[in-house]
C-alpha cells in the first residue's frame, strides 16, 4: 500500500517536518503497538496499520531504494581492494550511492564486507522485530532488527539458502512474505513487503545463490 495522494506521511505518524530518523522510528513503534491487528481489537485496525506502514516506508526509505532499481556505485570493490582492507567500513560506504547509504544506516554499513555489493534495501517485518531493515547483497541476506537491544544485525549466506518461497498478498494479509530456509532448516520470514519487492528479493536471492553454489529456484506459495 502506498500513502494515498494528498496524505502527508508525517501527519499519519504524528511527527513534524524536521523529525529525525530516530523520532520517526519511535512514532512508528508507538502506533504499531496501538494499531497492529494482533494487538488491537478496534475495527479497521488492519487498514490503519497498513497506512502506518506505508507512511513509515515513505519516510524511511529514499525513492527507488528497495524496489530492485537501486544499486551501489561500482567503486566499492575497487576501493576496498585498493586499501588492502584498511578502513573497511569507510571504503565500502564510499562506494555506495547516497540513497543506499542513508537506507542502510550506520550499523548495516559497518556490517558490510569489502567488495560486498548491495542490491536491495527495504523495510520488512520479522517475528523478532516488526521494524526490520532487509538487505540483499551479492553474498548474503543481511538484516537489522531495529527495536532489539542486542544482536541486532543478522545474516544468511546465499550459498546456504536451500529454499526461497514467496507468499503473495491475501485479503487477510495485504502484503507479501518472503520465506528463506537454509540448509540446516533455519527459516526466516520477511513480511510487510509489497508484492513487486518480494518478487525482487526472491529473484536476487535465487540468482545470488546460484552464483554461489545453490540450486533450487524460488517458488510462490499461498
Amino acid at each position: 500500500m502506498a500513502v494515498p495522494s494528498g496524505v502527508d506521511p508525517r501527519e499519519v505518524l504524528g511527527v513534524g517536518p524536521g523529525a529525525s530518523p530516530a523520532e520517526v522510528a519511535a512514532a512508528f513503534r508507538r502506533l504499531a503497538k496501538r494499531w497492529h491487528p494482533d494487538l488491537a481489537d478496534t475495527p479497521g485496525a488492519a487498514d490503519r496499520m497498513a497506512l502506518i506502514n506505508a507512511a513509515y516506508d515513505a519516510l524511511r526509505v529514499p525513492e527507488g531504494v528497495g524496489d530492485g532499481r537501486s544499486a551501489p556505485a561500482a567503486g566499492a570493490r575497487a576501493t576496498a581492494e585498493a586499501t588492502g582492507g584498511r578502513g573497511r567500513t569507510d571504503a565500502v560506504a564510499d562506494g555506495l550511492a547516497p540513497a543506499v547509504r542513508r537506507a542502510l544506516g550506520a550499523e548495516l554499513r559497518t556490517a558490510l564486507q569489502p567488495g560486498e555489493e548491495v542490491g536491495i534495501v527495504v523495510p520488512a517485518a520479522t517475528w523478532a522485530s516488526p521494524q526490520t531493515t532487509l538487505v540483499v547483497t551479492d553474498r548474503r541476506l543481511l538484516w537489522l532488527l531495529d527495536d532489539v537491544p542486542v544482536h541486532r544485525v543478522r545474516s544468511m549466506d546465499l550459498a546456504d539458502v536451500a529454499d526461497v518461497t514467496v507468499r503473495p498478498p491475501r485479503p487477510w494479509r495485504p502484503r507479501a512474505v518472503v520465506v528463506c530456509t537454509d540448509r540446516r532448516g533455519r527459516r526466516v520470514s520477511f513480511g510487510e513487503l509489497p508484492a513487486a519487492t518480494a518478487a525482487a528479493v526472491a529473484r536476487r536471492t535465487h540468482d545470488g545463490r546460484s552464483r554461489r553454489g545453490g540450486a533450487a529456484p524460488a517458488r510462490a506459495s499461498g
